[in-house]
């Protein structure tokens, strides 16, 4: 368990991502930075709106494929970076972080570069599946409204990050989306051969919950 004592008498850990020292601009030159120094990018919604219409209309469903590659390249790319800039401010591996405290970094993360509100739903943990819930998010914003699921870039992000982190090849397919309605993108990570039955389910229209009430059904126990 975390020596909650310990992090209190060690004021040096503090919430990297704290608003007030994370983001770091210079308004002149139209630059922003993080606090290691690494240059952070602004995306317009024009730009994401775009991109969307433009994939669409050039290889139809095909565009959910690139999308999800696009992800995960992105996603792979992102642990890198995070891994080495945690480390150099906590003193230690991310691997080797408390889960408690790996968990509010990526939720202060997520939240700090502007891609909404995450939370991590440990509940499934036991059957081998980790559900991310995503709220506010700026891809679901932006894709084009249609019947099915459509944040194929931040499902390729997670896929990438957590196959990074655990060690294990990871695929993600998400359950619900806000430009269908949802509160929140539901995203579940697991083996890809357990979750290729998930797209079935979606086309005969069922929610989140059924779907992990499915996957779950007199499926082992495996621990990612």
């Amino acid at each position: 368990m975390i020596d909650v004592s310990q992090l209190l008498a060690d004021d040096s850990r503090g919430n990297y991502f704290s608003p007030d020292a994370y983001l770091q601009g210079d308004i002149e030159f139209g630059v922003i930075e993080n606090r290691s120094g690494s240059r952070l990018l602004a995306i317009p919604e024009t730009l994401l709106e775009g991109l969307h219409a433009a994939l669409d209309e050039e290889i139809g469903i095909g565009s959910q494929v690139v999308l999800y590659s696009c992800g995960r390249w992105w996603g792979k790319s992102f642990y890198r970076r995070l891994s080495e800039e945690l480390e150099a401010y906590y003193g230690k591996p991310l691997a080797q972080m408390e889960m408690i405290e790996f968990l509010q970094c990526l939720k202060e993360c997520w939240k700090a570069h502007g891609w909404g509100i995450l939370d991590i739903d440990l509940k499934y943990y036991q059957q081998g599946f980790l559900v991310i819930k995503i709220g506010n998010s700026p891809f679901a914003e932006t894709a084009m409204a249609n019947n099915r699921p459509a944040c194929f870039i931040e499902a390729g992000v997670l896929s990438a990050f957590f196959s990074q982190l655990t060690g294990q090849a990871l695929h993600c397919t998400q359950t619900a989306c806000e430009s269908m309605g949802a509160e929140a993108n539901c995203f579940v990570l697991g083996l890809e051969e357990r979750l290729k039955i998930v797209l079935a389910w979606l086309e005969e229209g069922h929610d989140h919950a059924t779907i992990m009430e499915l996957l779950c059904r007199n499926q082992p126990s495996i621990e990612l």
